[in-house]
């Protein structure tokens, strides 16, 4: 339900509403086609927040599924504000994902205030060629999310990523509704950061809202080598929490 009780929702936007499964491995590429995600957004590293996958990935997940896939352009961990050096690998980055196939792009460059950089994100615009960029998370960053939202609807983003600022999307979800509401179909916005089978019902309660998130789950698979931790813990997308929240965007019930 609504925060605030007497608050109107606004009316939903005439498009359909998605799901999108950030993926970052094939198998979870595979489980996003069996349940029925909407698109992939794929990318590597998700443990710091996500970077740029190698574009054999891009490939090898093109060959896996038939789904769109918009490829996360982030040169490295950390935040948005890019050197010299970095921007121009940036660039590089979307204009090889464009190139190898893939539907769209998912980024954000802020400037020092950390407001979003407009001349920068015209270049990053012009390298899509024509592709739909999605606004990141770096979004929930800037100063006033109302400001930076008519911000990246001039540029001609797509569709904005974002928790309402808030370190999860039930924290921020007076917000969410809020830009959905300022957004009126003017650019898709999608709920991103913590989104569960068990909140997804709750977010979709805002008309016109998408959701995105990675529904990682540990493979509880007990370590057969006592160093077999230092390399990280194993992750499974299983295809049933991905069916879960496609049926409830779709359907408005989880089977």
């Amino acid at each position: 339900m609504p925060t605030d009780p007497t608050h109107e929702m606004p009316a939903a936007p005439e498009w359909p509403r998605e799901f999108e499964l950030c993926c970052e491995t094939l198998q979870a590429c595979e489980a996003a086609a069996a349940g029925g995600a909407d698109r992939i957004e794929l990318c590597t590293a998700l443990d710091v927040g996500g970077v740029t996958p190698p574009l054999s990935v891009l490939r090898a997940a093109l060959e896996l599924t038939t789904l769109p896939i918009h490829v996360l352009i982030r040169p490295r961990g950390g935040g948005f504000q890019y050197t010299a050096a970095e921007f121009s690998l940036l660039l590089q980055q979307v204009e090889d994902a464009v190139h190898h196939g893939a539907s769209g792009v998912v980024t954000g460059v802020l400037d020092e205030d950390m407001r979003v950089d407009l001349e920068r994100m015209r270049d990053v615009m012009h390298a899509a060629n024509g592709k739909p960029i999605t606004f990141h998370r770096a979004f929930d960053l800037t100063p006033d999310l109302p400001v930076a939202l008519e911000e990246i609807i001039g540029l001609g983003c797509a569709r904005v990523l974002t928790s309402g600022g808030a370190a999860d999307v039930i924290s921020g979800l007076a917000m969410l509704q809020k830009l959905t509401a300022q957004a009126a179909g003017r650019i898709r916005v999608a709920a991103g950061g913590g989104v569960r089978v068990a909140n997804a019902a709750l977010l979709l309660e805002t008309p016109g809202l998408d959701l995105h998130a990675s529904l990682r789950t540990f493979d509880g698979t007990e370590p057969s080598h006592p160093l077999e931790g230092e390399f990280g813990s194993g992750y499974v997308v299983r295809m049933k929490d991905v069916r879960a929240i496609t049926d409830l965007v779709h359907n408005g019930d989880a089977r």
